[in-house]
């Protein structure tokens, strides 16, 4: 957490100014939160990119603003999907001894049985809500999938246990399932009819 951004302050608005600021290779955004009013900044897109990579999207950002010192987190990105480039970005102050509420990765680790016995995998939701620390907000969460069989899911309940911080989403928020491939599903259905 050695590098502090610098950003600047702008003026709010006009979409011939913030293209300018993009030619320009900066980003327009804006920083609101913890002790501060809602103020629009630009942040250098090389050094946004550049912190992104060591620190992972979900990491704390130092920043100078106006010479004072500011702890913020991504709220949200906008992004040009033709160009993937990013258009602006909401960042959040935070107090940095207060627990907050953030949506963290979820990703799957293994090859699961049911995939390897032809089934689909399903994976509905790609992010969970959690409630932590902004020093302990983990980058992805991962969900050991080797055990699954075709028909089996893992829903936020089954990890509940499994991590050092409160999740926010219901116990029934669907993480990951195996479907039965199509073929026996219909192959299934025409034994029935025989039947």
């Amino acid at each position: 957490m050695s590098t502090v951004l610098s950003v600047r302050k702008r003026e709010a608005g006009h979409r011939s100014t913030l293209t300018q600021l993009r030619k320009g290779g900066a980003i327009p955004a804006v920083i609101y939160g913890y002790k501060l009013d809602s103020t629009p900044i630009s942040i250098s897109a090389k050094e946004f990119k550049k912190f992104v990579q060591k620190n992972g999207r979900n990491g704390v950002f130092p920043m100078e603003l106006d010479g004072t010192r500011v702890n913020v987190v991504v709220s949200e990105v906008q992004q040009c999907s033709l160009k993937d480039e990013v258009n602006h970005i909401d960042f959040l102050a935070i107090n940095m001894s207060e627990e907050l509420e953030v949506d963290a990765a979820v990703s799957l680790v293994g090859e699961s049985v049911g995939v390897s016995e032809g089934g689909i995998l399903m994976q509905p939701n790609l992010e969970i809500k959690i409630k932590v620390k902004p020093t302990e907000i983990p980058e992805t969460i991962e969900i050991d999938i080797t055990k699954l069989a075709i028909g089996d899911s893992i829903m936020v309940a089954d990890i509940r246990e499994q991590v050092d911080f409160d999740i926010i989403s219901e116990d029934d928020y669907t993480l990951v399932t195996i479907m039965a491939p199509v073929a026996s599903v219909e192959e299934e259905e025409v034994e029935k009819n025989e039947e």
